[in-house]
């Protein structure tokens, strides 16, 4: 069974709310209407109702049992305007424009996921990341731990000696550009506890480098040696079951060959990594397309990291089964998202 069809059959046991910012977008519509075919919960769409409409009659999309909320007349913009009011940044604008502000459709659906109205949002698909990125991150709390907000990517290519049986995850692709030795090490930790989550399987961290174990010493396999040494630390405090080692070449990481010529078979992650963790933004968005092209592998995401709700950023490329797809992985979050970071949430006071 492909991993896909596995996150497919567990959400039907457990359907979510799913939010779409753009309802109009004709790639959003379809796969709205094979979420609900498919039994996997309701989709949210928000724009202008009207235009909602014009547009699923153009793709031939049925809109029952699909939401549409026009933020404009939606009858709670003066509940969530006058939340907003209360976040310091927005203190000072005024129930005028923090209405203004939640007419925009990404700020107005950050609102409803913040505040439980919707279960998880996915996003992006005709805007630069920055434009969702920017209130995901101003209106949804983040983890209590304080992490930054990074991203991962699943992959699924058809060589099952790779991998989880093919399965592997990305971090990060899409967000930080030179991440630090403590935010590598956060990305390590959160992109395993959702391997964890989403494949039941002990996540096996590659933390990727040009260098194997000091073959090269730089500053630069340095950092990432530092980083796997705190990933690991940081996994055993919360005593998380992963296996974590670096640094590690990509090949030391995904074949066995490598792995021995290198002096490192004995590693419990080396030739054998599920979870690959790269050393800039750089390295990660190259490599996840050139995996996705030539390996022609499935891809979903990017999943949003450190955030205490369950959100993803699609690729403006994103086809109707990448976002059908992702929309399932959050909701699959979802599900367990309490379980995992509850406690952190609830520890969490108001956002400054």
């Amino acid at each position: 069974m492909k991993f896909i069809q596995s996150v497919f059959e567990k959400l039907r046991r457990h359907p979510k709310r799913i939010v779409f910012p753009e309802g109009t977008e004709p790639r959003i519509l379809q796969a709205a209407a094979q979420f609900v075919k498919l039994g996997l919960g309701a989709p949210i769409l928000l724009g202008n109702i009207e235009e909602i409409q014009k547009a699923a009659a153009r793709e031939n999309v049925d809109l029952a049992h699909i939401g549409m909320i026009d933020p404009a007349t939606a009858s709670d913009l003066e509940i969530l305007a006058a939340r907003l009011e209360k976040l310091r940044r927005y203190r000072d604008l005024g129930r005028a424009a923090t209405r203004e502000i939640l007419l925009q459709p990404n700020y107005f659906a950050a609102m409803m996921t913040q505040h439980g109205q919707a279960d998880a949002l996915v996003g992006g698909a005709s805007v630069y990341p920055g434009a969702l990125l920017r209130p995901l991150i101003q209106l949804i709390k983040p983890l209590a731990d304080g992490s930054s907000i990074s991203s991962c990517i699943i992959l699924e290519v058809p060589d099952k000696r790779f991998g989880e049986n093919g399965l592997m995850l990305f971090a990060d692709c899409a967000v930080i550009p030179a991440p630090t030795i403590d935010q590598l090490a956060v990305i390590a930790v959160q992109t395993g506890r959702i391997c964890r989550q989403l494949t039941g399987t002990t996540p096996r961290i590659a933390m990727l480098s040009f260098s194997t174990k000091g073959s090269a010493k730089m500053p630069a396999t340095e950092k990432v040696a530092a980083a796997t040494a705190l990933a690991r630390q940081k996994a055993e405090s919360e005593q998380l079951d992963m296996e974590i080692d670096g640094e590690l070449q990509a090949d030391t990481a995904l074949l066995s060959d490598p792995a021995e010529r290198k002096s490192v078979a004995a590693s419990l992650v080396a030739g054998r990594a599920n979870v690959f963790i790269f050393p800039d933004l750089n390295s990660g968005n190259i490599a996840v397309k050139l995996v996705k092209h030539l390996a022609a592998a499935e891809t979903y995401g990017q999943v949003l990291l450190g955030l205490s709700k369950p959100c993803a950023h699609i690729s403006r490329a994103a086809s109707v089964e990448d976002i059908l797809g992702v929309a399932a992985i959050v909701g699959l979050q979802a599900i367990e998202y309490h379980r995992l970071y509850g406690k952190e949430e609830d520890e969490r006071s108001e956002r400054p």
